[in-house]
């Protein structure tokens, strides 16, 4: 199965720095996700820009992200929180379930997972467990 989600809105605006050095952004998104995870969600990251000259990579972007849908045919919403690193070569990044945060059928899912990718479709891996125990 391919794990894929794809970007369906990005709004950017800088917060705060100018827009040729050192500043950062906030960015509200929406994404759709295909595989073990199906849904959509909404997310938003906080993006460090170095500025102009600065040839390095390895800039992170911690985000929090809201996915409405299903895990492996189970139904519900979940919240994960990312640090993602990005530069010229794309999208490297992490993401971890925020505890307690499942609803319906995802109530007590756990996990974390990658993403990656240097298109608007990037790939993902997700390694969850979903504790019932205590639920109706």
């Amino acid at each position: 199965m391919t794990n894929t989600f794809a970007m369906k809105n990005w709004e950017e605006g800088v917060v705060a720095g100018p827009e040729d050095g050192p500043r950062f952004a906030h960015v509200h998104a929406t994404f759709e996700y295909s595989g073990l995870i199906e849904g959509v969600s909404v997310c938003d990251y906080l993006l460090y820009y170095a500025g102009e000259g600065y040839e390095g990579g390895g800039q992170t972007a911690p985000g929090y992200e809201r996915i409405e849908g299903s895990v492996a045919g189970r139904k519900g919403s979940f919240v994960i929180r990312h640090e993602v690193g990005y530069g010229s070569t794309g999208v490297q990044g992490s993401f971890t379930v925020v505890p307690g945060s499942g609803t319906g059928e995802l109530a007590g899912l756990t996990g974390r997972g990658t993403i990656g990718g240097a298109s608007e479709t990037m790939g993902y891996s997700f390694e969850y467990s979903l504790d019932r125990s205590g639920q109706k």
